[in-house]
C-alpha cells in the first residue's frame, strides 16, 4: 500500500513538473490572457472591471521600460533570476530593525504574477523560486520584461501597460513621457491604494526619485 501510494506521488509531481514546463514554454510564445491575480480580484469584486490588454514590448514606451526597471530592479539584465546582494542588504537590515524594502526581481515578480497567487508562505515561495528558475531558463530577458508590463497589477482592476496608460493618462503606453512612465512605476509597490495621477506628495517624491534613478542608469541595452 505504502509502495502503490508512493508510486502514485512521483507520478502527480511528474505530471505536474512536466504541466509547469508546458505552460512556460507556451508562454514564451504567446501572449498570457489573464492571470490568477485577475481571478482573485474579480471573485473578490466582481462589478469592478478588469482593464487588461496585451501589447508586444515594442509599442511600449522605453520610458517605462527603464522605469520599472530602475524602480523595482536595477540589476534586471545582470542577475540570473535572483539579486543575491538584495537579498543580503534586505536581510541586514532586517536584523537592525531596519524597514525591509522588498528584494524581489523582475523575474520574481513575474514568476509570481502568471503562475501563481498571492501569499508569503514557503510553500508559495518555494514555488516562486522554481518558476523564476524555469523563465530564467526558457525565456529571454526582453521576454520576461514585456510579460511583466503585461501582466503586472497597476492600478485598482488595472492590468499591464497599455490598461494603465489609458486610465491613468488616456493615451496608448507607446506615448508615455518620461515622467508618466515614472508615474506609473512610483505605484507599483501598492497599485490597489496609490494614484499615478493625480499624484499624491509621496508618489510625487518618488517620480521624481524613479526619474533620478532613470538618468542614473545608464546606456539601456534591452532591443
Amino acid at each position: 500500500m505504502i509502495k502503490k501510494l508512493f508510486k502514485f506521488i512521483l507520478k502527480l509531481i511528474s505530471v505536474l513538473v512536466l504541466f509547469s514546463i508546458f505552460m512556460v514554454l507556451l508562454y514564451k510564445w504567446l501572449p498570457v490572457p489573464f492571470t490568477p491575480l485577475m481571478a482573485i480580484r474579480y471573485f473578490e469584486n466582481p462589478e469592478e472591471e478588469i482593464q487588461h490588454t496585451w501589447v508586444p514590448r515594442q509599442d511600449i514606451s522605453r520610458h517605462l521600460q527603464l522605469g520599472v526597471i530602475a524602480s523595482e530592479d536595477q540589476n534586471f539584465v545582470k542577475h540570473s533570476g535572483f539579486d543575491i546582494e538584495a537579498i543580503e542588504k534586505a536581510i541586514e537590515d532586517n536584523q537592525k530593525g531596519k524597514r525591509v524594502r522588498g528584494a524581489s526581481t523582475i523575474s520574481q515578480q513575474t514568476a509570481k504574477n502568471v503562475f501563481l497567487w498571492p501569499g508569503r508562505n514557503w510553500l508559495r515561495k518555494g514555488l516562486e523560486v522554481y518558476f523564476t528558475f524555469l523563465i530564467e531558463t526558457f525565456w529571454s530577458k526582453e521576454r520576461i520584461l514585456e510579460v511583466y508590463l503585461n501582466s503586472i497589477e497597476m492600478g485598482s482592476g488595472v492590468y499591464g501597460a497599455e490598461a494603465a496608460a489609458q486610465h491613468w493618462f488616456n493615451k496608448s503606453a507607446a506615448n508615455l513621457s518620461v515622467y508618466e512612465a515614472a508615474a506609473i512605476a512610483a505605484i507599483l509597490p501598492n497599485p490597489g491604494e496609490y494614484r499615478a495621477n493625480p499624484a499624491s506628495n509621496y508618489i510625487n517624491q518618488r517620480i521624481n526619485w524613479i526619474v533620478r534613478q532613470m538618468q542614473n542608469y545608464g546606456r539601456f541595452t534591452l532591443e
